[in-house]
């Protein structure tokens, strides 16, 4: 046999070759086999939850925001108003280079410095997959301009969202306040309330004034849209869709008219004005001064600006006729008055001989009378009109700090108005324990002597000064003061806010009327506001009044000039007009203005001949030649001076 051929052994290859192909038949018999039991698994037993998840991820549920509801004053003219503009958003998570990105849509849409610092300031408080405003209200120009090349940037996307505008700029601010964006700590207060879901889609909220106190009524609910989307996340078409409800309109007790006269009567001067219905509890005016533009606020403030208005020493952000407390000064005197009267110690006709000093008993401690040498013969009618001090010195002391504390408090004095503005503070009526438990001390004579003419611990509000004298003009009827006089649903009828009776106190009609006699003579010849009352052709009862800021030694007087402007006194006027049947009650207070019926009295003077007469202020004439003055019979005005 040749040694070149190998026999094969067939049958053993044969018998190979079927091990290997029923080998690799089981290997895909088995292989199929958990294929088909995972499509099995994946398509009959997990099919509810894979079909959900895929549903979920072809159609979104996208949240509708409702349009703001509307402010208007008592005339309709709007204060605050909505506006549809593009905004362009960027979602830091699918955006690979931040900076470039921003550098080259730059070179499409105006991109300011301020635009950049507010988009990091935003960027560094939100998390990557939220959408952030890069600019806002882009003209048509831009959005065209950047829609055609849209495809270059992932991650960027145009919108259309709604602004809040004031119309009015700084008028009424501290009135209608601000919307601004929702932050981390408005998110807590949402999921607290469990109102967190109606404002997905919203990147605004009330912050202060009425968009905060009633942002319930004013933000609407929140709609949906179902929404079908492609492979890419892209939108393709709406399903279904459930419409936002808007918010409700405000319609306002204000005159936005009445309200301007107010404000720029203060000139530059700082303060606070509240004017109100006494009838009613509706509020005609409400004046802080110095004021700021609302619309600052909307988008987030720009690093100057806040620094501006929150280092200012004028203080424009503090809402004064809620948060302003201020000694009350001679402008208390008529309450203390009807508290004595009622009491039965001033009943007439007594009067006292005012030497210009008033002396507890058993001490050398002089309190002083404004005037020097004193008023002479002084009953309660003339105390008033000249502001005694002397006689309302005596007059606290016999009624005692409690039971004029107490009397005080059913005008307002001491607590909350209850005013429709969050923020208010309660003011200061003092009582034995309230400082006990301040300080630890007891209550001393000579405290309670300085009570009676509006100074020591005692601190009022704006607010609460017009509430007080609203309520002395209706005669001790208080109604709850108010800002907003209706409350306007979309498509729906007006609910109308009804006035509401908080206290009502049994008052002497006899005592009543002496002391709004005492307040008439104020603004007649002789009286502390003569000159307000000068030529009016209806009767104010008033009341001038001054408060120390800083303290003068016992045998000093005070001297203005000698002092910084920010020490003066603050000027007070507290009026009701017409006097027989009153229509406006107001206070006014000016920061370090001085007198009362030279500084707040004629700004209260320009509110109610603009409420009661429809007379606007005259415009001022260009400066003349100072002309030599008719002699003219001097007015003596108080400025009310303890130790």
């Amino acid at each position: 046999m040749n040694s070149r051929f190998t026999l094969r052994n067939t049958r053993q290859e044969q018998y190979s070759f079927r091990m290997r192909l029923g080998a690799a038949a089981a290997f895909m018999l088995i292989f199929f086999g958990l294929l088909a039991a995972r499509f099995f698994y994946l398509q009959i037993t997990r099919y509810d939850y894979y079909h959900t998840q895929a549903e979920n991820n072809r159609i979104s549920l996208v949240p509708t925001p409702p349009a703001r509801g509307l402010i208007l004053d008592r005339n309709g003219v709007k204060l605050a108003d909505n506006f549809f503009a593009y905004t362009l958003e960027i979602t830091p998570s699918k955006v690979a280079k931040l900076d470039e990105t921003i550098s080259e849509l730059s070179r499409l849409v105006e991109i300011t410095p301020a635009d950049r610092r507010r988009f990091d300031k935003l960027h560094e408080q939100s998390r990557d997959f939220e959408r952030i405003p890069l600019r806002t209200q882009l003209t048509e120009l831009e959005a065209a301009r950047f829609a055609v090349e849209r495809y270059r940037f992932p991650g960027v996307e145009l919108y259309t969202r709604q602004f809040r505008y004031y119309p009015k700029g700084a008028v009424g601010v501290h009135i209608i306040g601000y919307i601004g964006r929702i932050n981390d700590a408005d998110q807590k207060n949402l999921m607290e309330s469990n109102k967190f879901n109606n404002y997905k889609g919203s990147d605004h909220i009330g912050k202060s004034g009425l968009e905060q106190s009633y942002e319930a009524a004013l933000h609407g609910i929140t709609g949906t849209q179902q929404v079908e989307n492609d492979a890419g996340g892209h939108a393709v078409r709406v399903l279904s869709s459930s419409p936002p409800t808007p918010g409700d309109d405000l319609t306002l007790t204000i005159d936005i008219k009445l309200q301007e006269i107010a404000e720029k009567a203060f000139g530059d001067r700082r303060g606070a004005l509240v004017a109100i219905d006494p009838n009613n509890g509706q509020i005609l005016a409400f004046v802080s001064m110095p004021a700021y533009d609302p619309n600052l606020f909307i988008n987030g403030i720009d690093p100057e600006s806040w620094k501006a208005l929150n280092e200012s020493l004028d203080k424009p952000l503090i809402n004064r006729p809620l948060r302003g407390a201020y000694p009350p000064g001679s402008t208390f005197k008529p309450f203390v008055a009807l508290a004595g009267l009622e009491a039965g110690l001033r009943e007439p006709p007594f009067s006292i001989s005012d030497p210009g000093f008033y002396k507890l008993d058993n001490s050398t401690h002089l309190y002083r009378d404004w005037k020097a040498g004193g008023h002479g013969a002084v009953d309660m009618k003339k105390a008033i009109t000249v502001s005694c001090d002397t006689f309302f010195y005596g007059l606290a002391q016999e009624l005692g700090i409690v039971r004029l504390s107490e009397f005080a408090g059913h005008f307002g004095f001491g607590k909350k108005s209850g005013i429709d503005l969050d923020g208010e503070l309660g003011g200061l009526m003092p009582t034995p324990e309230w400082k006990k438990k301040r300080s630890k001390q007891p209550w001393y004579p000579g405290e309670t002597v300085i009570v009676g003419i509006g100074q020591g611990y005692t601190l009022v509000t704006p607010m609460q000064l017009a509430q007080a004298t609203a309520i002395l003009a209706n005669n001790g009827t208080a109604y709850r003061p108010h800002l907003v006089s209706a409350i306007q649903p979309s498509g729906g009828t007006p609910r109308p806010v009804a006035p509401e009776i908080m206290d009502k106190i049994a008052l002497d009609p006899a005592h009543v009327e002496l002391v709004k006699q005492g307040m008439m003579d104020v603004t007649k010849p002789g009286g502390t506001a003569a000159s307000v009352g000068a030529g009016a052709p209806y009767t104010i009862a008033a009341k001038t009044g001054t408060a120390q800021v800083v303290g003068i030694r016992q045998n000093e007087r005070y001297n203005a000039a000698a002092l910084s402007e920010r020490n003066r006194d603050h000027a007070l006027f507290i009026a009701y007009a017409p006097a027989d049947a009153p229509r406006i009650a107001l206070a006014v207070i000016v920061e370090n203005g001085g007198h009362g019926g030279s500084a707040a009295g004629p700004i209260a003077r320009q509110v109610m001949d603009y409420y009661l007469l429809g007379k606007e202020p005259a415009p001022k004439p260009p400066a003349k030649p100072a002309a030599k003055p008719e002699p003219v019979a001097p007015v003596e005005e108080e400025t009310d001076v303890y130790d």
